[in-house]
């Protein structure tokens, strides 16, 4: 059980009473007299997010009034109670009336999430009964995987370039254990990864591929891929201050695909795990790869570099197409790799594609059910021709400037062709501005989604 909760049996808890606009004056009524003349004098209203504290006879404090969304109203915050913990004395509380238990428990711990690792974050107490019917130990193990996925998005490049990254790697995986296998440098080239080893070549940290196996080896397979540029300059395209100021959570892909392997782990699952993250800083130096190079990519494939700043495509690549050569079962890739999907969906909403609509359903579903809201948009065949080069098989961007997170997917669907389920996440991995259960930093988006559906298929 996570550190934030604590079992329902836990003594005098005190009460965060939800309410609604609809719900209130039913509530009110049921208020002891002092109480309700407080909440009167104080002119609480049942708006969500406001709260007010209402003492006992003898002036004490005794419980909470809550504002929350009405289930049916339209895009209600199911993650609202994530306001609490910012509010809240230090105590034991317990949720009344909360109109998702479950939701508002995950709300609840990971809206306690502050990153502290470079100035002392004071943890002021604040805990939660577990609600009645919740299980506690899956809550715990997604909400463990979401911190350390904000932890290591968080942790600035001068203490998460590649060499670190896989040192969090092992930390998860001798937890659980993993094994674990890293292509190292010029060893990328012996081993056949030329776009990895061609993107961070110029970097003072050797760039690799790490490799992560756990489970029986006859179970389904799953493979898991997520970018892991460390830090991103944009290469010899260089990018403006203000594109390079948040490049430290450019392997957040990494980070997401290493915390959802986590959840697996932990839970269990009967899968044969694959992580494979391509660790690299895109740096800029006299051996930095150039516009209009061309590579052979691992699957034979020749990519002309039409600009450097679309590394991370380059580094999935032949990430890509290392895992399709078992045919996994399931694939996964992500990775924070194109502004078009913000523009188009915005910071809160990763868009994602795949072929399979049975699996686009069942994300669908999944994300809505864990509120880790994710969009799906098409891999649209007539688009591929925007990739065509005149001197390679393919142009790591398109000619123009339109659909660029669809181009980004059709250019990784090129890498993949035997597996049997394959979808791609284009995520952020940020929240800009904080919000209930959200705070500002590094962001853990959709894994909770996937591992739901996972845990769906081969949770036995």
């Amino acid at each position: 059980m996570h550190h934030v909760f604590v079992p329902a049996s836990a003594g005098a808890a005190i009460p965060i009473q939800c309410v609604t606009a609809a719900t209130w004056s039913d509530v009110r009524s049921r208020l002891e007299p002092h109480a309700c003349a407080f909440a009167d004098s104080a002119g609480f209203e049942p708006r969500p997010g406001r709260h007010l504290f209402l003492p006992d006879p003898q002036g004490a404090f005794a419980r909470v009034l809550f504002g929350v969304d009405a289930p049916r109203q339209p895009a209600p915050d199911r993650f609202i109670a994530g306001k609490l913990p910012g509010l809240l004395p230090p105590g034991i509380y317990r949720l009344v009336d909360a109109p998702d238990p479950r939701l508002s428990a995950l709300a609840f711990a990971l809206g306690s999430y502050r990153f502290d690792q470079y100035r002392k974050s004071e943890d002021r107490q604040v805990r939660l009964a577990l609600p009645d019917g919740v299980d506690g130990d899956d809550l715990a193990r997604m909400i463990d995987g979401v911190l350390l996925a904000r932890d290591l998005i968080n942790t600035p490049a001068n203490d998460m370039g590649p060499a670190e990254l896989e040192a969090a790697v092992r930390r998860v995986a001798d937890r659980h254990g993993a094994s674990v296998r890293s292509v190292i440098g010029e060893k990328l080239m012996g081993e056949n990864f030329p776009l990895i080893h061609a993107v961070g070549r110029a970097a003072a940290a050797t760039p690799r591929l790490i490799d992560m196996t756990w489970g029986e080896p006859r179970a389904p397979k799953v493979t898991l891929i997520g970018k892991g540029v460390c830090f991103d300059s944009g290469g010899l395209d260089i990018k403006p201050e203000s594109a390079m100021l948040l490049m430290k959570k450019d392997m957040g892909g990494a980070a997401t695909v290493l915390a959802l392997a986590q959840m697996i782990m932990a839970r269990g699952l009967d899968v044969r795990l694959r992580v494979l993250i391509p660790a690299v800083e895109n740096a800029i130096a006299g051996n930095a790869f150039r516009p209009r190079d061309v590579y052979r990519a691992r699957n034979g494939l020749t990519v002309e570099v039409g600009n450097t700043d679309a590394e991370g495509r380059l580094v999935l690549a032949d990430a890509l197409a290392l895992a399709d050569e078992e045919g996994p079962e399931f694939l996964v890739c992500m990775g924070t790799l194109t502004g078009a999907a913000r523009v188009a969906l915005g910071p809160d909403l990763p868009p994602f594609y795949t072929h399979d609509d049975t699996l686009a359903q069942a994300v669908a579903r999944h994300a809505a059910a864990e509120n880790d809201p994710v969009w799906r948009l098409p891999l649209w065949g007539p688009y591929d021709s925007m990739l065509e080069s005149k001197v390679a098989d393919l142009n790591n961007v398109a000619t123009g400037g339109f659909a660029g997170s669809i181009i980004c997917a059709l250019f990784l669907n090129r890498f993949v062709a035997a597996a049997k389920a394959f979808v791609h996440f284009d995520i952020y991995a940020w929240t800009p501005t904080a919000k209930s259960g959200r705070p500002e930093g590094g962001e853990c988006q959709a894994a909770r989604a996937l591992y739901a559906l996972l845990c769906d298929r081969y949770g036995g």
